[in-house]
């Protein structure tokens, strides 16, 4: 059985916490094709997650229906999609649905509130970390709530215990496959949950010198898939108008993050202009939120003014000034928290190039919204930014008593 990290971020071949690859069969002809993912108990098991949620995850990124029959342990989702393409989407599901949020430990149980919040609660770490609800995968889980969301211990103890290498096994138990049951009767018996997981981490870390030795390729990242797999982290979410506009705005993030994570290797702006032209998307303000997101790394503060022209070309109302700001708001808040404090200088980059009025940044400084991202996120944003949304207030008062 081939194995990688259950964050594939990782390349440690120690890593603990491992699942099987993706393996997919091509069904069917013509109108009626399908992709059978043949492993999918497999895979879950290993996330601690039920098979339904990867399966429905693979239907809501790839627009496609679905097939799911537990009893006969046979997923479908209807098209051609090869198992390279599943595993790059898996990651998806991986990072919005099993990883913590604080310590990317996938020790997880997903957590449904009073409210109707999911939560990620990390058996690892203990922080709670929430999952976006404007993920299409979140209506579904709370329509169908995971048996650990009852609030057993034991449910989520096995949960914590199934990431670890195939659900608490040696990695020579998972080669030789022959101990699942007894593994399974073990579970059963053991008095307490918590001792029976050490236990099963000890026992692995005793068998690791008698297993076969690793093969390199087993746990090697595929670097050209890097900018699939950035895309649909990045992209994912964000309020598209429908599934047609969808593709064009994917298509353009895809073009930009195609070209790595060093901004100085973009197209020239002219070369991005005509491709959102080519798209015909230059009037959107979706195709604003887009570059918000793509277009800058750490030296934010001066790509602004590299990218004013550009900018400025597509920005022609407070709508598209709007959707500038949450997509800095997701990028800042979300995406890179590390540099939200220097929000106020990216503002004020924005403000003297004429790029976003003073009145929409008052305004968007003045209320925490979810639009972009959560009210928590929103929240820490906005607190960022108040230094510079008072200084403009202040400053437009003290323009008013020089007028009287």
């Amino acid at each position: 059985m081939s194995l990688v990290n259950i964050c594939r971020d990782n390349t440690d071949p120690f890593y603990r916490y491992k699942m099987p690859l993706i393996q997919s069969k091509i069904e069917g002809r013509g109108n009626g094709i399908k992709t059978a993912v043949v492993n999918t108990s497999e895979v879950a098991r290993a996330l601690g997650r039920p098979a339904s949620y990867l399966i429905k995850f693979f239907g809501f990124e790839l627009g496609a229906q679905t097939s799911i029959n537990e009893s006969s342990d046979r997923y479908l989702v209807n098209g051609v999609h090869d198992a390279p393409k599943l595993q790059d989407t898996l990651d998806g599901f991986i990072n919005k649905f099993v990883l913590c949020g604080s310590c990317k430990n996938p020790e997880t149980v997903i957590v449904i509130t009073k409210d109707d919040n999911l939560i990620r609660d990390c058996k690892a770490c203990g922080q709670r970390t929430t999952i976006d609800p404007r993920a299409k995968l979140s209506s579904y889980i709370l329509k169908n709530p995971p048996e650990s969301s009852k609030g057993s211990k034991k449910k989520k103890a096995a949960t914590a215990s199934a990431n670890v290498v195939g659900g608490g096994m040696s990695i020579s138990d998972i080669a030789s496959g022959n101990k699942k049951k007894e593994e399974t009767e073990e579970a059963k018996n053991a008095d307490e949950d918590d001792d029976f997981l050490t236990k099963k981490i000890n026992a692995e870390a005793s068998a690791l010198p008698d297993a076969q030795p690793v093969n390199d390729d087993d746990w090697a990242v595929d670097m050209s898939e890097e900018a699939v797999r950035k895309r649909a982290q990045e992209l994912e979410n964000m309020n598209l108008k429908d599934s047609a506009a969808l593709t064009k705005y994917d298509e353009f993030g895809e073009y930009l993050l195609g070209f790595g994570e060093d901004k100085d290797e973009l197209p020239s702006d002219i070369e991005i202009y005509k491709k959102a032209h080519e798209l015909e998307i230059t009037e959107d303000v979706e195709t604003v939120q887009v570059l918000a997101q793509v277009l800058f790394d750490e030296e934010i503060v001066e790509q602004i003014e590299e990218h004013q022209g550009l900018l400025s070309k597509l920005i022609t109302s407070a709508d598209h000034e709007k959707a500038l700001l949450g997509g800095l708001e997701r990028f800042l808040g979300l995406d890179h928290p590390e540099l939200l404090p220097l929000i106020t200088k990216v503002l004020l980059k924005l403000y003297e190039n004429d790029i976003v009025s003073e009145e929409v940044i008052k305004d968007w400084g003045s209320k925490v919204s979810k639009k972009y991202v959560t009210k928590e996120i929103s929240k820490k944003v906005k607190k960022a930014a108040k230094p510079f949304v008072k200084w403009l207030e202040e400053a437009e008062e003290e323009e008013s008593d020089d007028e009287e």
